[in-house]
């Protein structure tokens, strides 16, 4: 491992903060250092060195199990000594009164925290381009794009600028990052994390997820955030282990380089003695297709009022939608204002119907299969250059401009709406150095499961190297 202190992973920097073999303050002033050097990545929204001094100054040695640990926080997530801005122009100056349970967990767990990091507006976006905000660059390719939402958490994870932050997942939002970052994202099982105090876009979705640099910097994160349930102890053999790859759909038209890697990690896997079961997964895409943007799109309007009315802010939400700098996002959400885009009695057959059919189809394929988890790509294809705002609502894909937004969620959405744990490792690099993702999906609530064979497929496969910053 580079000895540098800001590649540290977490479990690392832990162990030498609690041995006093690395001593915090040189270890926060490094990693200070660090994003003033890389301010041009512009992951951070706030980051504010003076405060971070304070905090130490007033607590040298935090106690817990963190000692200390700085980390980060997708900026929808409230604190009370920063704003939370969820990068839209409205809720610039939006100062919350309290920490969100989540965050105050890792302060009270005895972590530090190093600032608030950039999103796609309001949880929507997919490219870092925000006309308010700036640019969020991707460490491997600084003319690319993040991914989103949590793109901001995901390259300054990737940059050493931080060694794990807490993003915000709803339809693929750490994962999709993570992916084009060369990080780790975990989308927990919805409601396995305490969601109150973050910005808002579907409660029957939303979820706080980590991202970092190794699944055992995941597995301590989540052994924090979970209330119960977190088994860091639990371990997996590959030999035997029965993983399902469902070709159809998630394998079709893939970027040639996120065909090749993948297919090479596969190779690598059955050769560790993984049991590859090649059985599709038939009707999860219609029953996803009537549960997911339904619910999204009935449910944003209201919370994001009821956000807004709980934490006293001096707006309505026609008045926030109005300021928002992302046409995309504008758009999607005047939609929503002077009537509802889905009828309530499609959002109860969403709720009722649809998406219980699409978790039983998921469960009949671990059960029917005897699979503990699926395996594909994260997204079908690996970071593409920025384009400007507004123009960046197509990429290209084998030849054609399809649509950004749906491409890069088309493998992850359906067990996000599920509410099923999801996990996004480095798979390999594309030929022109981008990283490349390799999603696995569990059943519900077998998320410590879930990361065990995570952090085992992680040990078989090549790693990344690190991006030359």
């Amino acid at each position: 491992m580079p000895e540098e202190p800001h590649w540290l992973s977490a479990v690392e920097a832990v162990r030498r903060l609690r041995g006093g073999e690395l001593k915090l303050a040189e270890y926060v002033e490094a990693l200070i250092e660090r994003t003033e050097r890389l301010a041009h990545l512009n992951t951070y929204i706030s980051h504010d060195p003076a405060l971070i001094r304070r905090s130490l100054k007033d607590d040298p040695r935090p106690s817990g199990p963190l000692h200390g640990l700085p980390f980060a926080l997708k900026d929808t997530i409230d604190t009370a000594d920063l704003p939370t801005t969820a990068n839209t122009p409205a809720l610039r100056d939006s100062r919350p009164p309290r920490n969100a349970p989540i965050a105050q967990k890792l302060l009270d767990a005895g972590g530090t925290l190093m600032g608030k990091q950039a999103l796609g507006e309001l949880s929507f976006a997919m490219t870092g381009n925000n006309p308010a905000f700036g640019t969020v660059r991707n460490p491997y390719g600084e003319n690319h794009i993040p991914g989103g939402s949590s793109g901001g958490t995901a390259a300054g994870v990737s940059a050493g600028l931080v060694p794990f932050g807490l993003g915000a997942d709803t339809g693929g939002s750490c994962r999709i990052p993570a992916a084009l970052c060369g990080c780790v994202g975990f989308r927990p099982s919805h409601g396995r994390y305490d969601q109150r105090g973050v910005v808002p876009i579907s409660s029957t979705r939303d979820t706080v997820g980590p991202i970092a640099r190794s699944v055992a910097d995941v597995r301590l994160v989540d052994g924090l955030c979970a209330p119960d349930g977190a088994d860091p102890g639990i371990t997996v053999d590959l030999a035997g282990l029965r993983v399902g790859v469902p070709r159809t759909h998630y394998y079709e038209d893939l970027d040639p380089d996120v065909a090749a890697v993948t297919e090479h990690a596969l190779s690598d896997l059955a050769a560790r003695g993984v049991v590859l079961v090649e059985q599709d997964l038939p009707d999860v895409q219609r029953l996803n297709e009537l549960a997911s943007f339904p619910v999204v799109l009935y449910e944003v309007g209201r919370e994001l009022s009821a956000y807004l009315y709980q934490h006293d802010a001096p707006m309505t939400l026609r008045e926030l939608v109005r300021q928002v700098a992302t046409d995309s996002v504008r758009e999607t959400l005047e939609s929503i204002l002077d009537e509802d885009q889905v009828a309530a009695a499609d959002y109860r057959d969403a709720l009722a119907i649809h998406r219980p059919a699409l978790r039983a189809a998921y469960a009949d394929y671990f059960s029917g299969h005897d699979v503990s988890a699926i395996l594909v790509p994260t997204t079908p294809l690996p970071a593409r250059p920025h384009q400007p705002a507004g123009q960046d609502r197509t990429v290209e894909l084998n030849g054609k401009d399809v649509d950004t937004f749906l491409t890069y969620i088309r493998n992850t959405d359906a067990p996000s709406t599920a509410g099923l744990p999801c996990l996004s490792l480095p798979s390999g690099l594309s030929g022109d150095g981008l990283p490349i993702g390799l999603e696995l999906v569990g059943p519900a609530s077998r998320d410590a499961r879930l990361l065990a064979i995570g952090e085992a497929i992680e040990a078989a496969l090549p790693p990344l190297p690190l991006p030359a910053l």
